[in-house]
């Protein structure tokens, strides 16, 4: 690790740190979101940096859809545990079994955006004033519009053209009855940031981060794992094929590459080289040219 990436990446460090104590200063009810995924990972291990040697003071919450790949889940039990962290898991087929969302039909149905519902609810139901995301302005055009501190409204709602200014590090964490904030962390972080801090601070993550065989098909350009949730057309065939995920959701909607790289390094040097961001494998950011945007507005992550 060059002395110029160590010296950007502990700036990074500071400033999420801060932010996340802000967090724990400003409300009454914190909570981290957490999907299993690198970037919650790195922001679990930042909260906990900040708090050291004492626990981290809120918990962790995962918006289960049942659709996860198992290794995540495996994974998501074993960190808790590590960093001595409460978690709590609401699920999206409980949402369903209530009438509270509809499952989607047909070949490219998904849960991923049923987890809004799933998600608004727990927020009201243990009254939760902010929700920790680990969100990163990279990602894509409607999370670059994103504060540190975004308010929403006491639907969940999100609206881009009311955000509040924040200069010189302060804060704004005022609020009405039954609104509450999300709160990004990483928003200056980009990817390669989080790979590189993560093999600099030697954190352990998902195997399917890294090159594995696995029974995948061909959609639309789009490579998925095989599950058997996942709807198939005639036409296509699952085979086994040597991949890895940059990005971790829901399995009917994140799509993997074709890759040999096992190691961070190899990661490293791959997302470097790489011309597609992330979330380019992504099938519900492709549902329309502002599907995100149109999912934060109302209450997604």
């Amino acid at each position: 690790m060059h002395s110029y990436n160590l010296t950007h990446l502990k700036e990074l460090e500071s400033e999420s740190i801060f932010i996340i104590r802000e967090v724990a200063a400003q409300f009454e009810k914190p909570v981290l979101l957490f999907s299993g995924g690198k970037d919650s990972i790195v922001m679990s291990h930042l909260a906990r940096k900040a708090f050291h040697p004492a626990r981290i003071p809120f918990p962790l919450m995962h918006v289960d859809t049942e659709h996860n790949f198992p290794e995540t889940i495996s994974y998501r039990d074993w960190w808790v545990k590590e960093i001595d962290v409460q978690l709590i898991v609401r699920s999206v087929q409980d949402s369903i079994n209530k009438g509270r969302a509809k499952e989607e039909k047909g070949i490219n149905a998904s849960r991923n955006v049923l987890q809004t519902t799933t998600l608004l609810d727990a927020l009201e139901e243990f009254k939760f004033d902010a929700a920790m995301g680990g969100a990163r302005r990279d990602e894509e055009k409607a999370r670059a519009k994103e504060r540190f501190f975004s308010h929403r409204d006491e639907f969940g709602q999100w609206d881009p053209k009311n955000q509040r200014p924040e200069l010189w590090n302060l804060f704004n964490g005022k609020k009405h009855h039954g609104e509450h904030f999300r709160i990004f962390p990483l928003s200056n972080w980009t990817e390669m940031d989080v790979w590189q801090y993560i093999a600099l601070e030697k954190i352990k993550i998902p195997s399917i981060y890294f090159s594995h065989d696995r029974k995948c098909f061909v959609r639309d350009g789009v490579v998925y794992a095989w599950s058997d949730f996942m709807m198939m057309k005639p036409e296509e065939k699952a085979e086994m094929m040597r991949v890895r995920f940059r990005t971790v959701g829901d399995m009917t909607c994140t799509g993997a590459v074709v890759s040999p790289a096992s190691t961070l390094e190899e990661i490293i040097a791959e997302v470097s080289a790489s011309r597609v961001t992330e979330r380019g494998s992504r099938q519900d950011d492709k549902r329309s040219e502002t599907a995100m945007e149109d999912r934060k507005k109302k209450g997604y992550f």
